[in-house]
This record gives structure tokens, C-alpha cells and sequence, in this order.
């Protein structure tokens, strides 16, 4: 009986130390800068990486930049390339603190919270504030985010030629469910 109380305490122990971090290797990744009358600028990255860590309050996304995803090859070719220079800034990180934030709040009803952090793009880092919603669900927490990049405050220069079919802010959409 004591060996059976012992098991199931230690099983119970290791569960919830394990549990001291959520993280998904699959998070989506949207973003548009198109400009209305232009051919659309639009990609997606399936391959995004969120990590939450419940205790700090502290959530990282990091994106590997050419796993974005473009319906024209030539385009995918000139945002690595031309652009966000991909070979030299491969990632994009977002390292902040969700405020007011406490994994026993969370449940089935979506909340929203405001994340503070760095955004890290194409070698320069700007402090930045955006929305979340964020709640529970069958698979895991649940963490969504709709947000506006300016090219500008990356250093990301847009060709003259191109400079009136690509928009100065990208509108950006982060999703995934973590486990």
C-alpha cells in the first residue's frame, strides 16, 4: 500500500514539474502588405516555434524567415533575398512578458492580455506592446495575435521601383495551440 501511495505521488510530482513550460513547433504564422490595385503580398509560415512559460509570465515565438511561404516563387525569392535578407537575419524572435497573466485564469472563455516584449527582425530590436487572446482548449492553451511591423523600424528597405505595391506596415497574425 505505502509503495502504491509513494508511485502515485512521485508520477503525480513529476507531471506537474513537467508541466512548468507549454511550447508548439507548429504555430501559423500570417502576413499581408498588400496595397489595394497591386498584385497581393501575402505568406505563410507553418513552422513557427511558441514557448510559454506559465511561472515568469514570459512567451517567446521565434520563425525560421525562409519558411515563409509566397503563391509566386519570384516573390519568396525577392523577400529572402532582396529584403529581409534571410541569409544573414535567419530568424525573427519575439521574447516578452504577458501582463497580468495566471495559468489558473485560464479556461475555456478567451481572454484577452496585452504582451510586452522585444521584437526581433532583420537585425534590429524594438520594444513592442500587442493584443493576445489566449484560452484553453481540448489540445492545449490556446494563443492568438493580431499585430502591425513596420518596415521602417527593422531597417527593411523596399526598392523604389516596388515601393507603391508594398505596404509600409505589415499586418502580422500569430496562432498556434501549445502543449
Amino acid at each position: 500500500m505505502k509503495r502504491t501511495t509513494l508511485l502515485i505521488l512521485l508520477f503525480t510530482a513529476f507531471s506537474l514539474l513537467a508541466q512548468n513550460k507549454f511550447k508548439t513547433n507548429s504555430a501559423i504564422v500570417n502576413f499581408e502588405a498588400s496595397v489595394p490595385f497591386f498584385e497581393e503580398v501575402k505568406a505563410v509560415n507553418k513552422l513557427g516555434i511558441i514557448i510559454l512559460e506559465p511561472e515568469s509570465s514570459t512567451l517567446i515565438c521565434t520563425v525560421v524567415i525562409k519558411d515563409f511561404r509566397f503563391k509566386m516563387d519570384l516573390m519568396q525569392e525577392h523577400f529572402n533575398d532582396n529584403y529581409i535578407e534571410s541569409h544573414r537575419y535567419p530568424k525573427a524572435v519575439f521574447k516578452g512578458k504577458i501582463e497580468k497573466f495566471d495559468l489558473k485564469q485560464i479556461n475555456e472563455t478567451a481572454q484577452e492580455y496585452e504582451v510586452k516584449g522585444k521584437l526581433n527582425i532583420h537585425g534590429k530590436t524594438k520594444l513592442v506592446t500587442v493584443k493576445a487572446i489566449i484560452n484553453r482548449t481540448p489540445e492545449g492553451i490556446h494563443f492568438s495575435s493580431n499585430f502591425p511591423i513596420s518596415v521602417s523600424d527593422f531597417d527593411i528597405e523596399i526598392p523604389y521601383v516596388v515601393a507603391n505595391k508594398i505596404s509600409k506596415t505589415v499586418q502580422t497574425d500569430l496562432t498556434g495551440i501549445m502543449k
